[in-house]
């Protein structure tokens, strides 16, 4: 479950603390987590050509509360178009000395044998999230063949036109929300310590660096690469690196440094080629990426929801078996990819939905607790 996080008090930009590493992964199991969050008031760092494709929507919950919210892409009620956002690539090479012994977690270079001995950035590329490979007509027993077929496109333009299929987008077939990428420099932290930098967990020997720490860094990456602005979507990108705050292990989270319209978002989740193992391959991103879309602007989309107060879509099920992952195969190799909530789980009118589903996969049965 994410922890709401206000604005951080963030620590020094260069290395982790190993005291605070060590306490993290000496004192506490691995826990699977995700991190929403941090909240910041920083102006854009670069102008942008245009800002992000945007739409404000609202929807009177279970308990006669209006909820409003602003998601990525065009007003699916009157949208029969496709809106297409940048999303930078941005990998993050670590270099982690402990006790003498230098790793080094590098995306670029690493040659995974379980995806064809591709990096992790050509890997990612070749995923569901960046191609349309796959046609996202899922089936269980409620519908049969005739569950509703959200087409042969990226996961996450699937699931958005799933949440809004009842409402909207099955009267605008063509409405989508593509990704479309561009891959920048590689980018490297450099940590010293004596102990908790290197550990197993999940099976995966990992790095493991401090969330205030990487969040200092992903600041100053983002001054430094021209390419980001609030029109784009900067995306870091770890290999076998989770993040600590309070314990292990984060795969990832998203953050805003401004509200809509105009506010800078960015993301981050690490890749995992360990088989079973937490963030496997490209499921932390599938959870990143769709709660980027459906609330971009951290601390905005509030929901009257007892286990998750922003409209948060994939928290709900990360704890089910292979962390809310279901696995679909494109040419020869299975990804992993998160099952996310539709909006229908926040209290909205099921009917909004694809089969009056409350997740993609049909893995949700209740609403949230509190509706």
């Amino acid at each position: 479950m994410k922890k709401r996080l206000g604005a951080l008090t963030l620590l020094a930009a260069s290395v982790s603390l190993p005291s605070m590493v060590a306490a993290a992964t000496d004192t506490f199991p691995a826990k699977p987590m995700f991190k929403v969050g941090p909240m910041h008031n920083i102006p854009a760092y670069h102008k942008p050509a245009a800002q992000l494709p945007q739409w404000n929507g609202s929807f009177t919950d279970l308990t006669h509360k209006t909820i409003t919210f602003t998601q990525i892409g065009g007003d699916p009620a009157t949208t029969n178009s496709t809106s297409t956002i940048t999303v930078l690539l941005i990998p993050i090479r670590f270099v982690i000395t402990q006790n003498g012994t230098k790793y080094t977690f590098d995306p670029k270079k690493v040659k995974m044998a379980d995806n064809h001995g591709r990096n992790v950035i050509t890997a990612m590329l070749k995923s569901p999230l960046f191609t349309s490979d796959i046609d996202f007509h899922p089936k269980d027993s409620t519908c049969g063949k005739k569950c509703v077929d959200l087409g042969q496109t990226q996961y996450e333009d699937a699931f958005q036109r799933g949440t809004w299929w009842g409402n909207d987008v099955g009267s605008n077939p063509d409405y989508h929300v593509l990704l479309t990428t561009k891959v920048e420099p590689e980018q490297t932290i450099t940590v010293s310590c004596t102990s908790g930098c290197v550990a197993t967990e999940f099976g995966v020997q990992a790095g493991l660096y401090n969330f205030g720490s990487m969040d200092a860094q992903i600041q100053t990456f983002m001054k430094n690469i021209t390419d980001v602005n609030p029109g784009v979507l900067p995306l870091f990108i770890s290999y076998d690196v989770y993040l600590t705050s309070g314990g292990c292990c984060i795969g990832g989270y998203h953050g805003s440094n401004s509200g809509p319209p105009g506010g800078q978002t960015y993301s981050y989740a690490t890749y995992v080629d360990h088989p079973g193992a937490f963030s496997q391959d490209v499921e932390a991103f599938t959870h990143e990426l769709g709660e980027w879309i459906d609330d971009p602007f951290i601390g905005y989309n509030n929901v009257n929801c007892n286990d998750n107060g922003w409209m948060e879509v994939g928290d709900p099920l990360e704890g089910l078996p292979d962390y809310g992952g279901f696995k679909y195969t494109d040419k020869g190799y299975t990804w992993n990819l998160q099952s996310l909530v539709y909006i229908g789980y926040f209290g909205a009118p099921q009917s909004d939905s694809a089969n009056k589903w409350l997740a993609i996969q049909d893995d949700e049965s209740h609403v949230c607790p509190g509706q």
